[in-house]
This record gives structure tokens, C-alpha cells and sequence, in this order.
């Protein structure tokens, strides 16, 4: 499995094009001012799990888990531990 990482979640995000920004996304990024929405959230969740080989709770699923490419890093590295 590849490592969960805050630019290893930046790259899924620029790989499929979840977001439409100008801005450079860096592991700080607040992804909903970025422009993550409920659907992009939904896609990028779609190739995690694919990525990763992951299997996400639907519990988890929050605004504050997806904020930064790094709180996204940290709490799925718990769901893989």
C-alpha cells in the first residue's frame, strides 16, 4: 500500500482534477476554500480507497477530516493502522 501522506493526497487531487483553483494546494491548503465541495469530496474519497486499498467508515466522513491534505493524511493513517 502506498503511504498515506498530505502530498500523496495533494497528488490524487491534481491527478483527477478534483479542484478548480489557481492557488497551489499544499498540505496547509483549506480544501473547501479551494473549492472541495460535496461532490468533489465524494470523488476524492472514491480514489482514495482505490489508491490506498482503503475501506472508509461513512462515520468519518466530516468537514473536519477533509479540511487540509495533512488532517486527511493523519486521520486516514489511522484508518489504516
Amino acid at each position: 500500500m502506498p503511504a498515506i501522506t498530505p502530498d500523496s493526497i495533494i497528488g490524487l487531487l491534481l491527478e483527477h482534477d478534483i479542484l478548480c483553483s489557481e492557488e497551489p494546494v499544499l498540505p496547509d491548503s483549506d480544501l473547501f476554500t479551494l473549492g472541495l465541495d460535496s461532490l468533489a469530496m465524494m470523488q476524492l474519497l472514491l480514489h482514495i480507497e482505490r489508491h490506498f486499498a482503503l475501506s472508509i467508515p461513512q462515520a468519518g466522513i466530516t468537514r473536519e477530516h477533509f479540511m487540509t491534505p495533512a488532517k486527511l493524511a493523519g486521520w486516514l493513517g489511522g484508518c489504516a493502522g
